[in-house]
């Protein structure tokens, strides 16, 4: 029953008198309320709407309302009466309340159905004490209670979250009495976080925002509430149909009424509270199910379905219907075969009956089915079935950044089994607090010890971004679990991966190999510094060692992990966000250095460490003919910081001329030495190593240093040639840079051994080493008349630059792919030809990518300072361009998105000339003249000579005009301008006296900016836009001179000036060599 009332307040003196606030309410049928008992008073009626159902007697502010204002249980009621002038009283057990109706009429129509309602519930009261709990929603056993902050309300409101409801009360009293605000039914509610302590209810008609006091205490409201969801779609449909049959309309432990759990192997139905000490048994004795939340196990349909695919060989149907929830020993409804295997057996399907032996008392993994193929299986497949007590924290949507503490852990009871991860507040609780399905499961992270609070600890990562933490203070148990979760989830094509030790184990889409188009799902397990991978059709792929990645980076808006490998190139999808930060999170700091030891160095693929890779080359290509390189030392602030960034992380330090002082960087490379865990020579070996000196007979000590050689680990006796061929180079220029085999072996000798420089015999393994290079290290003619012709062909060139008879050679730039990061640069040579279609596909094939017909990459120069860029034709000469950079711009290779918008404008259009208005702003600290500030509405005509001025269109002279050929167009006006609109380009002029100009102009929409773009474009390269037929792979470049080597080239950078100036140096010093020699 529902209908109009009115509200009213009792005056000042009531409230004081009384301690309460009268309420009132008037309407079609006008009430009013009044909490407590009240004698006299003047009221101020306001119309509310009342609703009077079965449970609850409610006001609201109008009848669209959803949500009341306050509720009454009609449990509560004890007396309903009639007390004159259209007013009855409506009696509760610990309030009075009092309505008013508009007459009498109304009056006597609510108090006959209250009357009604009161009567039935007396006599019911017998049947309900027998009951071992009450019946009524907001006394049932309570899930979560509370204060919380809700957004509309000063103070703080205590919340229930009980079954399928969220009750809200104004305090901890009023919950007592079971006087409430309003009630949510969560079956259209769904809960989200917002910030560290809020979180948002919403549901259709309202949004509900709270905040919690803590981190922790949010997490487990949002698990209490969404629970209540789940319960609250869950389906009566079964339990309806149980309860049809007396017998089960009483729980078979306790007696109480309407059990909605059963037990399915003992043929049981019981209560919620019992239902947890059966589950506290295990599974093994009773497999506790929900009549609700259940549905799945219980349908006709599903045994239907087995016992018609157990007789056919169809074992995949069979596999999935059991995964759904069918049971193995359901009953088949024929006398002769009651069973499903019984079924199996009569039709001669024995592979059926051995998948259904086995599958009776094991929970068989999650395994996917591929249509239209017939799968058969032979072997056991494995339980997942599991239970034990863990430690767990909240739910998280975020990577954790902090340590947690003990005190941020619960001790939960968990349980594996059917597909579930479930987790209950003891071993008793039949209702879990939540649950995680195992084919949402994509990740499972096993954290190093003492990562937290608890010793052992892992995490679990799902489809939907939710971040779960358990631990457990036993390192066996927590292998355990682990091993179980891990076979739960991971599909058995990718078994092989379950054998690894592993730190991180979960699926990703990735492309790799010859197959770019589509990405593919697959199996990623790190151990250590490598990854391993298994593709989707099963087959393990060859390991990634991360350490000796050649690019390790991140594209597209953080969606996508990139990683190079001489062979080969993966590209990892990050389609949830929250693992996929982890895995890259992981894998960075795998494929970085983890510690002061050789091995545990980013390593180039000859085992190298590229710390010292990357000085050696440094050094070869800047400091060859430096006097007294090792011996001078450079900063010792400097190079402490360039130490710790090659240590973090080498593979993205560029070592460059003019930011990196050549003594700085020959000082890094002895302090990495001096400084390394176990030495280059090993604690083990170097004593042999010094004692070797003592030996007279020169051909017995060289065979002795092998022999020394050979007992290195691999990675130290690399280093070690790397190192000594490098130092064989520089006394090769010893003339030049005054380190002879002797100087270079009495700086390196104590640094290499670690000694305090007084044992001469140090100096002399070095010394000898680099003396007898070619016979210890084994090093061929080949190689050896490699390396001389390279000595040989520097001399030449130093001469050649001594004379002045150096020719120019090419150079090499830094572009970027798409947008300017460190991990995306390319350093480029430059030759004097190269146009920028040439330089887009040059960039283009060293990342793999394909041009496909409507992709319009093109090359930009991008001016920072101005905030602007310039799409360079493709048939512009790039090294011209450089020249001119300043410091400010830089060029990138990225899509065009308006080409083809620009082309079908061309291909349209009739004539070569383009005019309109557009807003006009003069570079006032260039030009001195003109307007001062701001923009302002100009008419330009553009044709293919000349764009002019016109203050206005019906002007017949222009104010100004400029040639065509002399005018580069840039995109974009820079923001302190304050441009009118977002659609403007930045227009430079430089006249035949190098005087230069510049002025910004600004169209209405977009597609005008495409136009005048067009125009411009085309006026200026002669029709010619885009190529008609642009080839499918980079135009073949010449081959570089042989003679001289691959040499190293020094990069172009900077302004003109010092563009210029870098020349200049490179033909005084060319001096380079070849490049992991």
């Amino acid at each position: 029953m529902e209908g109009w009332r009115h509200r009213g307040l009792g005056t000042g003196h009531m409230m004081e008198a009384w301690g309460h606030c009268g309420l009132g309410i008037q309407g079609r049928i006008n009430v009013e309320v009044a909490a407590g008992f009240w004698q006299l008073g003047s009221y101020i009626y306001q119309k509310r709407w009342v609703k009077l159902d079965a449970d609850y007697l409610r006001y609201f502010d109008s009848g669209k309302d959803t949500y009341s204002k306050r509720l009454i249980p009609v449990s509560s009621i004890s007396r309903v009466s009639s007390i004159g002038d259209q007013k009855f009283e409506v009696v509760t057990n610990n309030r009075n309340f009092v309505f008013r109706a508009e007459n009498d009429a109304d009056r006597n129509e609510w108090i006959r159905t209250l009357q009604q309602i009161a009567e039935e519930r007396k006599s019911k009261a017998p049947e309900r004490s027998s009951m071992s709990f009450a019946t009524d929603s907001a006394t049932e056993l309570v899930d979560k209670s509370g204060f919380l902050e809700l957004r509309g309300f000063k103070h703080k409101l205590f919340v229930v979250v009980a079954g399928d409801k969220v009750f809200l009360y104004k305090n901890a009293e009023d919950y007592r009495l079971k006087i409430g605000i309003t009630y949510i039914e969560m079956n259209v509610g769904n809960v989200k976080e917002v910030d560290r302590r809020g979180f948002d209810l919403t549901t259709p008609y309202r949004i509900f925002s709270f905040s919690a006091d803590s981190e922790q205490e949010k997490e487990e409201w949002v698990e209490a509430m969404q629970q209540s969801i789940s319960e609250a779609l869950s389906n009566s449909e079964v339990a309806e149909r149980i309860w049809a049959v007396e017998s089960n309309r009483f729980c078979a432990d306790c007696g109480s009424p309407k059990p909605d759990w059963a037990s399915i192997n003992l043929c049981v139905v019981i209560c919620k509270r019992c239902a947890g000490e059966h589950r506290g048994l295990g599974p093994g004795i009773t497999k506790v199910r929900s009549l609700k939340m259940d549905r799945k196990v219980w349908t006709e349909e599903l045994i239907e379905a087995l016992c018609a695919a157990v007789t056919t060989s169809d074992l995949a149907e069979t596999q999935a219907l059991l995964f759904c929830g069918a049971s193995v020993t359901c009953d088949t409804g024929d006398p002769q075969c009651p069973t499903p295997l019984a079924l199996a057996e009569r039709s001669g399907q024995r592979l059926q009956m051995e998948f259904l032996l086995h599958n009776k008392t094991s929970e068989p993994p999650r395994l996917e089915m591929v249509c239209g193929e017939e799968k058969h299986y032979s072997v056991h497949l494995p339980s997942i079935t599991h239970s034990g007590f863990l430690y767990k924290t909240p739910s998280m949507v975020k990577p954790i950044s902090e340590r947690k503490g003990p005190e941020e852990f619960s001790r939960r009871w968990c349980t594996l089994q059917d597909g579930v991860l479930s987790y209950y507040e003891n071993d008793r609780n039949t209702v879990p607090n939540g649950e995680i399905r195992v084919e949402e499961i994509v990740c499972l992270v096993n954290n190093p010890l003492h990562a937290h609070g608890i010793e052992n600890t892992f995490e679990v990562y799902t489809e939907a971004d939710r971040l779960y933490l358990f631990g457990l203070e036993n390192p066996d148990s927590a292998r355990e679990w682990l091993k179980s979760i891990a076979k739960s989830f991971v599909h058995p094509r990718a078994e092989e991966l379950l054998a690894l030790d592993f730190e991180r184990l979960g699926r990703l889409h990735y492309k790799g190999g010859l197959t770019l188009e589509h990405a593919q799902e697959g199996w990623f397990a790190l151990v250590g510094s490598t990854l391993h991978v298994c593709s989707e059709d099963g087959r393990q792929q060859e390991p990634l060692q991360l350490r000796k990645l050649q690019e390790l980076s991140i594209q597209g808006d953080h969606e996508v992990l990139v990683l190079v490998e001489r062979r080969r190139t993966l590209y990892i999808q990050g389609d949830r966000k929250l693992d996929f930060l982890g895995w890259v999170h992981a894998i960075q700091k795998a494929a970085g250095s983890s510690g002061d030891t050789l091995s545990e160095q980013q390593m180039t693929e000859s085992d190298v460490p590229l710390l010292v890779d990357r000085c050696i080359d440094y050094i070869t290509q800047c400091g060859l003919t430096s006097e007294g390189i090792y011996r001078k030392s450079g900063q010792n602030s400097k190079t402490t910081s360039l130490l710790e960034m090659l240590q973090r992380d080498a593979r993205r330090v560029r070592l460059k001329e003019g930011e990196h002082q050549v003594d700085d960087v020959a000082n890094t490379l002895k302090r990495f030495f001096r400084d390394l865990g176990d030495g280059l020579f090993t604690r083990r070996w170097a004593p042999e190593w010094l004692w070797a000196t003592a030996l007279e007979d020169e051909e017995e000590k060289v065979g002795k240093y092998r022999q020394l050689l050979a007992a290195l680990p691999p990675v130290n006796r690399a280093t070690l040639k790397a190192l000594i061929n490098h130092l064989f180079r520089v006394q090769c220029f010893s003339g030049e840079n005054q380190m002879n085999t002797h100087n270079l072996a009495i700086v390196f000798g104590p640094t290499l051994f670690q000694t305090d420089g007084k044992d001469y015999k140090a100096g002399r393994v070095v010394e000898d080493l680099i003396s007898h290079y070619v016979e210890i290290f084994n090093v061929n003619d080949q190689e050896m008349k490699k390396q001389q012709n390279e000595i040989t062909a520097i001399m030449k060139m130093r001469e050649a630059s001594s004379s002045g008879t150096q020719q120019a050679g090419d150079f090499i730039c830094t572009v970027y792919l798409e947008e300017k990061k460190t991990e995306t640069e390319q350093h480029v040579k430059i030759p004097a030809t190269m146009t920028a279609e040439e330089l887009i596909f040059e960039i283009l094939d060293r990342r793999k990518i394909a041009m496909k017909e409507k992709d319009y990459w093109s090359c930009f120069e991008v001016n920072e300072r101005e905030e602007a860029e310039r799409p360079l034709h493709y048939s512009e000469k790039v090294l011209p361009i450089l020249h001119c950079l300043g410091t400010d711009s830089y060029l990138v290779v990225k899509k065009q998105m308006s080409m083809e918008n620009m082309l079908v404008y061309l291909a349209s259009r009739v004539g070569d000339c383009k005019h309109g208005m557009m807003k006009f702003r003069e570079e006032r600290n260039l030009l001195g003249l003109g307007l001062s500030t701001g923009f302002h509405d100009r008419y330009f005509i553009l044709n293919h000579s000349w764009l002019r001025l016109y203050k206005e269109v019906r002007s017949h002279k222009p104010e100004k005009e400029w040639p065509v050929r002399n005018l580069k167009v840039y995109l974009g006006v820079k923001k302190k301008l304050r441009p009118p609109t977002c659609w403007g380009f930045t227009v430079f002029y430089e006249n035949e006296k190098h005087e230069k100009q510049q002025w910004y102009l600004c169209c209405d929409t977009q597609a005008d900016l495409r136009e005048w773009f067009a125009t411009f474009l085309q006026v200026q390269n002669g029709g010619a836009l885009w190529p008609s037929e642009r080839p499918k792979a980079r135009v073949a470049r010449p081959q570089q001179d042989t003679r001289l080597g691959n040499i190293s080239l020094i990069p172009l950078r900077g302004n003109e000036s010092e563009m210029r100036n870098s020349v200049a140096a490179f033909a005084t010093d060319p001096l380079t060599l070849l490049r992991n020699v």
